[in-house]
């Protein structure tokens, strides 16, 4: 089996997973990892079958998981956030996914997004496009100051909120709209339908962000971290735009968060 087809295969699985739990969450099934960081029930679970499907086709490919860590020593990895946007999950909110990004040598070359509830998946391959539910999908070209622009709070480190809240304002008033989903999947996901125009967070994980990069550069855009490079998985700062969004929204984040 191909490695997109498994996974797809891992995502629909732990999507099931996860609407099986949703609005039926016991208080002692939510657990507490640090402030504004929660863990549950449904996300171990999702996880643990989103890697026994990828052990069953490639058990000797290396795992990076939110839960369970990191295992195995091969040219590929795959980047699983078997729930992204927990805090939404648990408040009932339909924004949250599973994420699910292959690399081959540290280079993106599969990524599936899932959004259970809303009956979406997201999907591509390096080289071959991206889609959502079979359909091809591209950015966005409208101008940047028509644009509607996605970020997510730097809520783990509050060093960076003064410099993050300066360039919040200046992306606030040049674009004609910013939203706050919860899940950086979705957001990266979303830029990559054209429905957002250009996306930017501070410390997010790798597998927050593995499988969305390749959605948005499979789909005509353009990712780097904030000094225009590439090191948006080790740093976790990331900015995904259109080609017509992007030099824009990189010269703010850059004069303000650059440093980071």
């Amino acid at each position: 089996m191909e490695i997109i087809d498994v996974a797809l295969r891992a995502a629909e699985r732990a999507s099931e997973i996860l609407l099986g739990y949703q609005g039926h969450l016991e208080k002692e099934e939510i657990a507490f990892k640090s402030k504004n960081d929660y863990v549950t029930k449904a996300d171990r679970e999702a996880e643990e079958k989103i890697i026994e499907t990828i052990k069953t086709y490639f058990p000797d490919h290396s795992i990076v998981a939110e839960e369970s860590g990191t295992s195995g020593n091969s040219d590929y990895t795959w980047y699983i956030d078997p729930l992204d946007g927990t805090k939404n999950f648990i408040h009932g909110l339909p924004m949250f996914s599973v994420s699910i990004g292959v690399a081959f040598k540290g280079e993106m070359i599969a990524g599936v997004v899932s959004i259970p509830k809303l009956n979406e998946v997201f999907s591509a391959e390096k080289g071959s496009g991206a889609f959502c539910n079979g359909e091809k999908i591209k950015v966005s070209d409208r101008p940047f100051n028509e644009g509607l622009i996605a970020t997510g709070f730097p809520f783990k480190g509050k060093e960076m909120l003064d410099d993050y809240l300066v360039c919040f304002k200046e992306v606030f008033f040049s674009v004609s709209g910013v939203r706050r989903c919860g899940s950086a999947a979705i957001d990266l996901a979303y830029t990559a339908k054209g429905i957002f125009d250009g996306f930017w967070e501070l410390s997010l994980k790798a597998w927050d962000i593995a499988a969305g990069v390749l959605l948005i550069e499979e789909a005509g855009g353009t990712v780097s971290d904030f000094k225009g490079g590439r090191d948006f998985l080790r740093t976790g700062n990331i900015i995904g735009a259109s080609q017509s969004s992007y030099k824009h929204l990189f010269s703010i984040v850059n004069k303000y968060l650059g440093g980071f």
